[in-house]
């Protein structure tokens, strides 16, 4: 199907839904978006491999621009859009495995689509870029790990390096599912304790969980969507230790399933730009709530 572009007003979001109270709301919210347990995540370069240059984040606005003064000030945001557009170019040296910590795994991969051809690494630069002058707006400073100004990735273990040198006060991962047909509902997966190699993730699990559960309850009631129906037992919450993203991250990090590209009906919210600016607007008061709390 055609996907719309355009950029709606932003909105506010209703006060925060509390994780604990998902599971109620979940009988009543509309269903929508999904993900699954996804082999793949979208997360840093290897400093010791040739596949991926290093290409510093930069931020934004420009210095020219100052930031407006807000609940924010002060505090660092960085948004990871999961994979890049022109990774398909590039499959040799996505392919290329990394070090996660616990293992090895591929770079990156070239993401989902919906059926129509909707690519996944382009909604996520979308929504990134709504997310992002939603923070700003806020008082926030937002980097991202890319921009599209790369040829490809950057791997799974170079987006998690940018958060911790950035020592980003909060770092979301912004994805989107491609699961079986009828798997519909988001997801928010937290960084699961470990340690191994170069993970150590004991001092970041409490931090991202709060953090997950604010996206959690802002992105229900803001988006209207439910909670996946295949995946984290109606609490829309997920823990995994096979990210390496997640692993390799030293300050508060998640990533946000937002919906089942696989689905027609989730690729219906997915393609829409007004659903977008509600995700992104979920995302933003969801961080910003664990900022201030």
């Amino acid at each position: 199907m055609p996907y719309d572009d355009s950029v709606p007003p932003t909105r506010r979001a209703r006060p925060l839904l509390l994780a604990a109270a998902l599971a109620s709301l979940c009988l009543t919210a509309v269903a929508g978006c999904g993900g699954s347990p996804d082999t793949t995540d979208g997360a840093g370069a290897d400093a010791s491999s040739s596949a991926t240059p290093t290409v510093p984040a930069s931020p934004s606005p420009s210095p020219a621009e100052p930031l407006p003064r807000g609940p924010l000030t002060g505090r660092t945001v960085v948004i990871d859009p999961g994979h890049n557009p022109r990774n398909r170019e590039h499959t040799e040296e996505i392919n290329e495995k990394v070090d996660i910590g616990t293992g090895r795994k591929e770079c990156d991969t070239t993401g989902t689509s919906t059926d129509a051809g909707y690519p996944e690494a382009g909604f996520t630069l979308d929504v990134s870029h709504r997310l992002r002058e939603l923070l700003q707006a806020q008082g926030a400073r937002v980097l991202l790990t890319h921009d599209e100004d790369r040829p490809f990735g950057p791997c799974i273990d170079e987006r998690a390096r940018i958060g911790n040198e950035a020592k980003a006060d909060a770092v979301v991962s912004v994805h989107a599912d491609g699961s079986a047909v009828g798997n519909r509902g988001f997801h928010v997966i937290l960084p699961a304790a470990v340690k191994g190699g170069g993970a150590d993730t004991s001092k970041i699990v409490k931090s991202s969980a709060d953090l997950g559960a604010r996206i959690a309850g802002h992105f229900v009631r803001t988006t209207g969507s439910a909670p996946s129906n295949y995946i984290g037992g109606g609490t829309g919450l997920d823990t995994r230790n096979d990210l390496g993203g997640l692993n390799l991250s030293t300050v508060p990090k998640v990533f946000v399933e937002c919906g089942n590209m696989r689905d027609p009906k989730d690729a219906a919210l997915l393609t829409s730009a007004s659903w977008r600016q509600k995700a992104a607007q979920g995302m933003a008061d969801g961080i910003a709530d664990h900022l201030k709390g």
